[in-house]
C-alpha cells in the first residue's frame, strides 16, 4: 500500500482528488491518503511519517508550493522526496520552476482525470523508488570502489615493501657472492700453497725411514702412523684444491664433444694399480652415445670418481664387477655406472649423500668424503642432475644426468 498526502487548502479540489484515486481495482497496490489543508499542517504530517508521495498545491493560505518543496527537502534525503506540484490554470510558468527546483512532475487545475492523476501519481513514485534503488547501488558501488582503493593502496605499499625486500636480498645476495668467491679464492690458494710444504715432509719423512734406525718396536708403530696421517693430510689438500678448481664454471670455448671411450681409457691407465691389486672387472658399452658435449675435464673427473667409489667399497666377499654406459632418456645423455660393491643404505643416508666430508663406509677404506660431493657439483653445474640406485649388500647404480648442450652455472650457483 502506498501513502499519499494531499496539501490542498481547497475543501472542493480535496474531495476531487479523493474520489480520483479511490481504488478502482486497475492499479496493483492501493492508496492510502492523508490531507492537510496548509503548509504548517503538512510539514508537520509529512515530519511524522513521511509518505510516499505528496500531491502539493502551489497556492496555500500560509505559504507557497515552491517555499514548502524546499522545506519538505529539508525533512529528507533530496532522491527520496516525492512531490507532484498542482498549479492553477496559466500557471505552467511555476510548474516548470517546481520541476527545476526538486518536484518529479506537476497537474494544472481542471486539466486533469482520474486516470490522468492516477497515472502522474503512479509514474512519480516509481520514478522515485527507481532513484532510491539507484542511489543504493551507487552507494554500494561507492563503498566497493572506496574499498577497491584501500585495497590497491594496500597493494601498492605491500609492493613497495617486496620490492625493498628484494632489493635487501639482491644486496645481501651479492654479498654473500662476494663472500663465496672470496672463500673460493682463500681455500684454492691455501690448498695450492700447502702442497709443496705436506710434499716436502712427505719426502723428508721417507728419507727419515730410509737412514734412520729405530731400536724400539713402538717407534715403528708411530713412524706408521705418522705416515698415515702424513698421506690423509696430502689427500686432503689435493682434493680441496681440486673440488674449488673443478667448481669453478668452464668456458663454452671450453665445452666439445669428448669421446667417452677415451676417457674411459684414460681413467682406467690412472687406476691400473688398484685394479689389478683387486682383479675387478670392467666392462663397457657407448654404443648407444658413442660421444657426450662437455668439458674433457669434468667428465674425467666424474669417471674416475666413481670408479674409485667403486674400488674403495667393494664387497671383499666377491670380485668385483664395474659396468660403463651412456645413453639417451628424456632428452637427456646418460652416463650410468653400475657396481656390485657394499652399497648404500639409502633411506637412512640418501640425503647426505653428495654432502662434503660424508662417508659411509669409513671401516671399508680410506676417503676424505670429496668424491661424490664434486661429482654432484659438477653435474649440476651443467644443469643435469644425479641418480642413485643402492641397496646394502646389493651394489650401487650412479646416473649422471647431462644435458646434451650443457649450460654452465656461475661459481655463486655452485658453491
Amino acid at each position: 500500500m502506498k501513502r499519499i498526502l494531499i496539501i490542498e487548502d481547497n475543501e472542493a479540489d480535496r474531495c476531487l482528488y479523493r474520489r480520483y484515486l479511490a481504488p478502482s481495482g486497475a492499479e496493483p497496490l492501493e492508496l492510502e491518503l492523508e490531507e492537510a489543508s496548509s503548509g504548517e499542517e503538512g510539514l508537520a504530517l509529512f515530519a511524522a511519517r513521511p509518505p510516499d508521495c505528496v500531491l502539493l498545491d502551489y497556492q496555500l493560505p500560509d505559504t507557497d508550493g515552491l517555499v514548502l518543496l524546499a522545506q519538505l527537502q529539508g525533512l529528507c534525503p533530496a532522491h527520496t522526496l516525492c512531490v507532484v506540484m498542482v498549479t492553477g490554470r496559466g500557471n505552467e510558468q511555476l510548474a516548470v520552476r517546481a520541476l527545476l527546483n526538486g518536484a518529479l512532475d506537476y497537474l494544472v487545475k481542471q486539466q486533469f482525470d482520474p486516470f490522468m492523476l492516477r497515472k502522474t501519481v503512479w509514474h512519480a513514485i516509481e520514478r522515485n523508488e527507481a532513484r532510491q534503488h539507484a542511489a543504493h547501488f551507487h552507494g554500494q558501488l561507492h563503498t566497493i570502489n572506496q574499498q577497491l582503493r584501500a585495497s590497491l593502496l594496500d597493494l601498492t605499499a605491500s609492493q613497495q615493501q617486496v620490492q625493498a625486500q628484494n632489493l635487501c636480498l639482491h644486496t645481501a645476495n651479492q654479498q654473500l657472492i662476494h663472500s663465496n668467491q672470496n672463500l673460493d679464492n682463500f681455500v684454492y690458494a691455501a690448498s695450492h700453497d700447502l702442497k709443496q710444504p705436506i710434499n716436502n715432509l712427505v719426502g723428508l719423512f721417507g728419507e727419515l725411514q730410509r737412514t734412520a734406525t729405530f731400536h724400539d718396536a713402538e717407534e715403528g708403530i708411530v713412524l706408521q702412523m705418522v705416515e698415515e696421517s702424513l698421506r690423509d693430510l696430502s689427500t686432503t689438500i689435493h682434493d680441496l684444491a681440486a673440488v674449488v678448481q673443478e667448481q669453478r664454471p668452464p668456458s663454452a670455448l671450453a665445452a666439445e664433444p669428448v669421446a667417452l671411450a677415451e676417457v674411459l681409457a684414460d681413467v682406467q691407465l690412472a687406476l691400473r694399480p688398484a685394479w689389478l691389486a683387486t682383479q675387478g672387472q670392467l666392462t663397457a658399452d657407448f654404443a648407444a652415445l658413442p660421444t657426450l658435449h662437455g668439458v674433457r675435464s669434468s667428465l674425467h673427473t666424474i669417471v674416475l670418481n666413481l670408479l674409485s667409489n667403486a674400488l674403495k667399497y667393494r664387497q671383499p666377499s666377491r670380485p668385483l664387477r664395474v659396468h660403463v654406459r651412456t645413453y639417451e632418456q628424456g632428452g637427456c645423455a646418460v652416463l650410468e655406472v653400475q657396481d656390485n660393491g657394499l652399497g648404500i643404505d639409502l633411506p637412512r643416508c640418501g640425503k647426505e649423500l653428495f654432502h662434503l666430508f660424508r662417508r659411509f663406509h669409513p671401516e671399508a677404506a680410506e676417503g676424505t668424503g670429496v668424491g661424490l660431493f664434486l661429482v654432484n657439483r659438477l653435474v649440476e653445474s651443467t644443469g643435469g642432475h644425479m641418480q642413485v640406485d643402492s641397496q646394502p649388500g646389493g651394489g650401487t647404480t650412479f646416473r649422471a644426468h647431462l644435458p646434451v648442450r650443457p649450460v654452465f652455472a656461475s661459481p655463486a650457483a655452485v658453491y
